[in-house]
């Protein structure tokens, strides 16, 4: 499985960004694709998650705000991102746990920068 996001940029507090994660290879093993982020000089954190049955969680900082979506036609998991704040500022990647055999693969990675 292989995945690359896009979507990051600059702007404003109060702003909106979507990002989102282009998914090929063997989607059909994926249980469980994630959006992380993480900013500087702080460890690598869960935003938001969506299961193969659709189920989503959030990282309490971000709920109400973020919004994870899965389009399986196009192969496409997105994040919605609204109402952005400085501490939003980050690299945003996206990750996908599947198997057997097990396996957690990343994409690249996009930058979120939120100015005040």
């Amino acid at each position: 499985v292989q995945l690359q996001a896009s979507g990051g940029g600059l702007v404003q507090a109060g702003g909106s960004l979507r990002l989102s994660c282009a998914v090929s290879g063997s989607t059909f093993s994926i249980n469980a694709i994630g959006w992380y982020r993480q900013a500087p000089r702080k460890q690598r954190e869960l935003v938001a998650g969506i299961g193969s049955g659709g189920r989503v969680n959030y990282a309490n900082s971000v709920k109400g705000r973020f919004t994870i979506s899965r389009d399986y036609a196009k192969n496409t998991v997105d994040l919605q991102i609204n109402s952005l704040k400085p501490e939003d500022t980050a690299v945003y990647y996206c990750n996908a746990d599947g198997g057997p055999p097990y396996y957690s693969a990343w994409g690249q990675g996009t930058q979120v920068t939120v100015s005040s």
